[in-house]
C-alpha cells in the first residue's frame, strides 16, 4: 500500500469506527451532537487565563473513548496533525502579554505563557470531542442531525460534499502520484517546473470526477436533502445521557474542582 493509499483510509477510519455497535454507537446522534455542543460551549467559556479548572473536562472524552471502543493512539496522532494550527493562534500571547503573574523560584510567569497553554488546552478539548463525535456517530450521521436540529439544509448539504470531496481529492491523487512513479522511476524529475502543471491537472480531474458523481447522485433520486439509514429514537437514554453530562458539565464549569480538592488535602493536612 502506497503512503498515499494510507492517507485515504485514515481519512475514512473515523467512518469506519462509526460502524461499531457499541452503547455509545447505539445512542441517538442527536443527543451526542447536542452534548458535544454543550461541552465546546462550556470549554471556551472559560477565561483566558485558566488552566487547573479545565483539567476536569478530559473526563468527558476519556470515557466516551472507553464506551466507544475506540483507538485513543489514532485520535492521538490526528490531534497532533491539526495542533499546529493552534501553536499559530497562541504563540503571540507570550509576546504582548508580558504581565508576570506568579514566580516559580528564579523563574518568572508572565500572563502570556499561562494564556497560550489555556488555548492549547481548550483546543485540544474541542478538537478531541468533535473527532469523537465523528467516530461515533459518522459525518453523514453528524450532517442530517444537524439539519434536523435546525441548521439551514445549503450548510448541511455543503458541509458534507465538502467531505466528500476530499475523498475524491485523495483519490486522484493518488492515482497521478502512482502514475507518474511509474513513468519516471519513483520520484525522479520532480521539480516545481513539473509539481505545479500536475497540481492544475488534479484540481481538473476532481471536478470532473465530482461532477460525474453529482450527476449519478441525481439520477438515483438525490433532491437535496440528507437521509438517514436508522430512524432516530430520542428516548430515556438519550435524555439521561444529555442531561447528566450537561449537569456535569456546569458543575465543573461553576466550582473549580482542582482547586477545591487541594483546600480539602489542604485542610486535611494541617
Amino acid at each position: 500500500m502506497t503512503s498515499n493509499d494510507t492517507q485515504l483510509f485514515n481519512l475514512n477510519y473515523l467512518d469506519i469506527l462509526s460502524r461499531q455497535d457499541t452503547p455509545l454507537h447505539r445512542l441517538d446522534p442527536r443527543a451526542k451532537v447536542m452534548t458535544v455542543c454543550i461541552f465546546i460551549v462550556t470549554v471556551v467559556s472559560f477565561g483566558k487565563y485558566e488552566i487547573a479548572a479545565l483539567l476536569p473536562f478530559f473526563l468527558f472524552p476519556a470515557v466516551m473513548i472507553g464506551l466507544g471502543n475506540l483507538p485513543a493512539a489514532y485520535l492521538g496522532r490526528k490531534l497532533l496533525v491539526i495542533l499546529p494550527f493552534a501553536l499559530l493562534i497562541g504563540i503571540a500571547n507570550p509576546v504582548f502579554d508580558r504581565e508576570v503573574l506568579f514566580r516559580i523560584g528564579p523563574f518568572s510567569v508572565s500572563g502570556g505563557w499561562i494564556s497560550f497553554c489555556s488555548i492549547i488546552l481548550r483546543f485540544v478539548l474541542t478538537a478531541l470531542a468533535a473527532l469523537i463525535l465523528i467516530a461515533t456517530t459518522g459525518f453523514m450521521g453528524v450532517c442530517a442531525v444537524l439539519e434536523r436540529l435546525g441548521l439551514p439544509r445549503v450548510f448541511t448539504v455543503q458541509l458534507l460534499f465538502i467531505h466528500r470531496y476530499l475523498f475524491v481529492l485523495s483519490d486522484e491523487a493518488a492515482r497521478m502520484s502512482r502514475a507518474r512513479a511509474l513513468r519516471s522511476f519513483g520520484n525522479r524529475g520532480m521539480t516545481l517546473t513539473t509539481f505545479c502543471p500536475l497540481v492544475g491537472h488534479l484540481l481538473l480531474r476532481t471536478i470532473d470526477r465530482a461532477q460525474r458523481i453529482y450527476l449519478a447522485m441525481v439520477s438515483r433520486g438525490f433532491t437535496g436533502s440528507l437521509r438517514m439509514r436508522s430512524r432516530l429514537g430520542f428516548g430515556r437514554r438519550e435524555a439521561l445521557f444529555t442531561a447528566g453530562w450537561a449537569a456535569a458539565f456546569m458543575l465543573m464549569r461553576i466550582v473549580n474542582l482542582p482547586e477545591a480538592v487541594g483546600r480539602a488535602v489542604e485542610g486535611m493536612l494541617r
